[in-house]
């Protein structure tokens, strides 16, 4: 393992919040108050059981914000209940929250050390392909998708956000900005996976403060891929 991915940490989950739009900024808020460190803002659409709004006989799909928030999993229960009472999800359709595993994380660079220690002891079944994510600022994202070819990828999705962390706190008049974000979205075979995640960390500089994350996913079934993949 080289020194950049001995640098990554363990023990992370990432919470996954769906709320109507609008109400994604001050859910996000809210989390920062109880130990988050920051979050990314998708848009998207969808409806749920308590939403059946239809004209002229076709359904009409809600606006929906989704926040990312990767916490240590220490404070991830504790997050995440911040995050349901922020967003009301307690009551019937406001949204949804749930947790998900992170086997490994790079580009929190202010705790590099504090993690890691006996967590990469845990054995478990690997799966064949890892899913990984990679968020950065707005116009690096083709950049990420480049480097990862480079390495052994075959190729990645770009999806737009926004969020801040803890070195991005810009304001306006005294209000937050929040920075435009890309999400790079890329599946490799799990023996690639290294490879793949230290070319990001070199090339992409995500080692420097407030230059982006990037977080390995396991995928248990894929469908979609024709191909042999070597």
């Amino acid at each position: 393992m080289t020194d950049l991915l001995a640098q990554c940490l363990y023990g992370y989950k990432l919470l996954v919040t769906i709320v109507p739009k609008g109400m994604a900024s001050r859910t996000r808020v809210a989390s920062l108050k109880v130990g988050a460190e920051g979050g990314t803002i998708l848009l998207g659409r969808g409806t749920g059981m308590h939403e059946f709004k239809k004209i002229f006989g076709y359904s009409l799909a809600p606006e929906r914000e989704l926040i990312l928030t990767l916490v240590p999993a220490e404070s991830a229960s504790l997050v995440l209940e911040c995050l349901v009472a922020a967003a009301g999800l307690h009551k019937p359709g406001r949204g949804i929250a749930f947790a998900i595993d992170v086997p490994k994380v790079a580009g929190i660079v202010h705790c590099k050390t504090e993690f890691m220690e006996g967590s990469e002891s845990v054995q478990h079944e690997e799966p064949h392909f890892v899913l990984i994510i990679t968020i950065v600022s707005k116009s690096f994202g083709d950049m990420i998708v480049d480097i990862s070819k480079a390495a052994g990828a075959e190729g990645g999705t770009i999806i737009y956000g926004r969020g801040a962390g803890i070195h991005e706190q810009a304001k306006f008049f005294g209000i937050p900005i929040e920075p435009e974000k890309e999400i790079v979205l890329t599946i490799v075979p799990r023996k690639k996976s290294e490879q793949v995640l230290e070319a990001i960390l070199r090339k992409g500089e995500l080692c420097k403060p407030g230059r982006g994350i990037a977080f390995i996913l396991d995928i248990q079934k894929i469908a979609g891929i024709n191909h042999p993949v070597c």
